[in-house]
């Protein structure tokens, strides 16, 4: 496979379109590569767009996060310049209107970056799923409650908040399994020649064309955009859920990223949350920027 650099996705010539059977999408003919830093807050800022993009299109692409971010960094014992970096935390923070709170850099710093890389690897171990829930909840500990996520204590409460099975955790945390898979992880970033991130690599795995690399942040028409053209054609996006189903799904999102799924200002973001509060489908979380909404499982 090849890939190249694209912003957008025009002004290449096309391959003839094909037809997917329905085989075909049982096994969803793209694959996508997000690279990220676990520690990165534009990283953090993808997940609206991920979001919507699986909602809307998820029929045709598996997703495969690949952790990536600066080598040398991922082996130092302390992360340079706190200061330097609470303010990027904060910068981003009000910018994308996904929360991330710097002062983490100066009250609580994560000492190990690569410990909390390879507690992904770990949890993945588990099931492709269970890692992807692990991350986010990582994600969560890490942005919004100020979270050593570099703290075995902290990554075992980020285990048990995922619903991992905690005692295998712990012993792949160590394993020799884990530290191979991120070791994998850091040599497809060189393969794929990342340098920067996030980055997303768009594969057609029916057909033999180069992949299409995004790097940065873009709205969301771009990664659209380009997923149609990896498809080699535009399908109709899917019906999204109700604001409840969609809840009760995810569990804990923020307004930026209901806004976004709902092509919704915050404004009216906020008064549907506020419907939802009335009925006790779910609770207001705030945080240094905006808001995070929690489901009511009415059930328990």
């Amino acid at each position: 496979m090849t890939w190249k650099n694209t912003g957008h996705a025009n002004n290449r010539s096309r391959p003839p379109k094909s037809q997917y059977g329905f085989f075909n999408l049982l096994n969803k003919p793209v694959e996508i590569y997000v690279f990220i830093d676990p520690l990165c807050p534009r990283c953090w800022s993808m997940e609206p767009f991920l979001k919507k993009l699986v909602i809307e299109y998820g029929r045709f692409f598996k997703l495969r996060p690949i952790i990536s971010g600066d080598l040398s960094r991922l082996n130092l014992n302390q992360v340079q310049e706190p200061k330097k970096l609470a303010e990027t935390w904060e910068k981003t923070a009000t910018c994308t209107g996904m929360s991330c709170d710097g002062d983490l850099w100066l009250e609580n710093p994560v000492s190990s970056p690569w410990l909390a890389s390879l507690a992904i690897k770990a949890a993945e171990l588990q099931g492709r799923k269970a890692g992807m829930t692990f991350l986010r909840k990582l994600q969560e500990f890490l942005f919004l409650d100020k979270q050593n996520i570099s703290d075995v204590n902290v990554l075992t409460k980020c285990a048990e908040e995922a619903d991992l099975d905690v005692e295998e955790f712990k012993r792949d945390l160590h394993s020799n399994s884990a530290k191979l898979a991120l070791r994998c992880d850091l040599q497809i970033t060189r393969e794929m020649e990342v340098e920067h991130i996030p980055t997303i690599v768009l594969f057609n795995q029916l057909d033999d064309n180069e992949g299409l690399k995004i790097t940065g942040l873009y709205t969301y028409d771009v990664y659209v955009e380009v997923l149609q053209e990896v498809l080699q054609k535009k399908p109709r996006p899917a019906s999204k859920p109700s604001l409840e189903e969609f809840l009760k799904h995810y569990h804990f999102v923020a307004s930026k990223e209901i806004s976004v799924v709902y092509d919704w200002s915050l404004e009216k973001t906020e008064k549907e949350m506020k419907k939802m509060v009335l009925k006790q489908k779910a609770e207001r979380v705030p945080v240094k920027y905006g808001t995070f909404w929690r489901y009511i499982d009415q059930g328990q």
